[in-house]
């Protein structure tokens, strides 16, 4: 059993922060953050296992005496555990730091150059309360496998070869993610959840956690997510291959100080445009030239050509990509991003399972399915017929909608409104 952190437990305790949480100082901090190793090999749906798989953890508040007031928070595909600096608002509006419209659902919550250039930046929208509050709950959040923030990934090191993963990192499902999860809360002594909640994958964990652990989970969010239809997995496929045709990914094999920058940095722009809808875009950008100045009608030097490395002049939706794809490579690993999406294509909740029935016919728990009106990576319609297989499944399951024109993103780039429409009883 892991020895509980005294900061966790006992409320005199001074707090452990990170540099690193310390970068967005109106956001929560961290009361505590560290890594839990799991003692025995992680046994994987795919067949392999993972050897002291390691589990990169925050936490914000404190346990109580009776340990029921723990609400685990599920990150998106590049998030970390700080979900202070990505979803400051779930935390009410004291401690709500900026909010951003265009913000990706898989940034790391800090406002930068790209947002206000699509001047979308705002503050002090009217949060009032949050859903969670770290004087009353005990919030966890844990960093997925195969990332590159903490947690093991294809850039540890395999301890049974003594080599980094690389390339050769395993197929890690969201089951396998939600059996060490709960590995790590049963080395806290943590048997209740009061709130599982999560948009995006981080939806897709916690659906996992009300059906594979029911007695265990009290409520549950569930936003923006259903498995992924066909055009979902074909975006994800169209990401890696941008990253895996790029000279420099070296059969995944690449040092860590020269990833395939190209080849990432143009997957991130494509799952950018799978994050925010076409009215958005429509109007932040329309057919303006980019407001760098550049004009996309405009003769290049030595009389026209493709000029700039191909692409002449941008309109500005295309610097505001470029620009997307260049920020992202300094923030996550290539091969990080191919495990996850891979994590995120392979989720379906009834595999394995005779009928839906005998997998939602195990949650317990109270479900709130959230779909967002404009967004088409997880179209409002699949969420809400997967609400309703549970709900049929004789699961308690309820489906809202967000009505916003900023697409899958809604979650973060609104969550004022998202707050809102959760309203979760305390």
């Amino acid at each position: 059993m892991t020895i509980l952190p005294s900061a966790l437990a006992n409320p005199s305790a001074g707090p452990s922060v990170s540099k690193s949480a310390k970068k967005v100082s109106s956001a929560p901090a961290p009361t505590y953050e560290g890594e839990f190793v799991l003692p025995q090999p992680l046994a994987l749906e795919c067949g392999r296992r993972l050897a002291r798989a390691t589990l990169r953890f925050a936490v914000y508040g404190r346990l109580n005496s009776a340990k029921d007031n723990v609400v685990l928070v599920c990150h998106a595909l590049s998030g970390s555990a700080q979900v202070g600096t990505w979803w400051p608002e779930l935390f009410g509006k004291a401690n709500a730091g900026p909010s951003v419209s265009l913000r990706s659902a898989q940034d790391d919550g800090i406002p930068n150059e790209a947002d206000i250039r699509s001047g979308a930046a705002h503050r002090d929208m009217e949060l009032g309360k949050g859903i969670v509050d770290p004087e009353r709950d005990c919030v966890i959040c844990i960093n997925l496998l195969g990332s590159c923030y903490g947690s093991t990934g294809p850039g540890s090191v395999d301890p049974e070869t003594g080599e980094v993963y690389g390339p050769d990192f395993p197929l890690v499902s969201i089951r396998d993610n939600v059996h060490a999860q709960a590995q790590l809360l049963d080395s806290l002594e943590i048997e209740r959840l009061r709130l599982v909640i999560g948009g995006s994958i981080g939806g897709m964990q916690a659906l996992e956690w009300a059906i594979l652990y029911p007695e265990r989970v009290e409520r549950a969010a569930i936003i923006a997510v259903a498995p992924l239809s066909a055009m979902g997995l074909a975006l994800n496929h169209l990401q890696r291959q941008a990253i895996q045709s790029d000279p420099d990914w070296l059969e995944g094999n690449y040092p860590p100080d020269k990833q395939p920058r190209k080849g990432l940095a143009l997957a991130r722009e494509i799952a950018t445009l799978s994050y925010k809808s076409a009215q958005l875009f429509n109007e932040r950008f329309g057919r303006n030239p980019n407001r760098n100045g550049e004009d996309p009608w405009a003769l290049e030097d030595h009389g026209g050509g493709l000029g700039r490395q191909g692409r002449g002049g941008r309109f500005d939706v295309a610097g505001f990509l470029d620009y997307q794809g260049e920020r992202f490579l300094d923030r996550f690993d290539a091969n990080a991003y191919l495990a996850i999406s891979r994590t995120m294509d392979t989720w379906e909740p009834t595999r394995g399972y005779g009928e839906a029935q005998e997998a939602f016919g195990r949650i317990r728990a109270q479900l709130i399915f959230v779909g967002i009106s404009s967004d088409w990576l997880f179209p409002p319609e699949d969420v809400r017929r997967l609400a309703e297989l549970v709900r049929q499944s004789g699961a308690d399951a309820e489906y809202r909608e967000m009505a916003t024109d900023h697409g899958h993103d809604a979650f973060l780039a609104e969550q004022a409104e998202l707050v809102r429409l959760l309203h979760l009883p305390g």
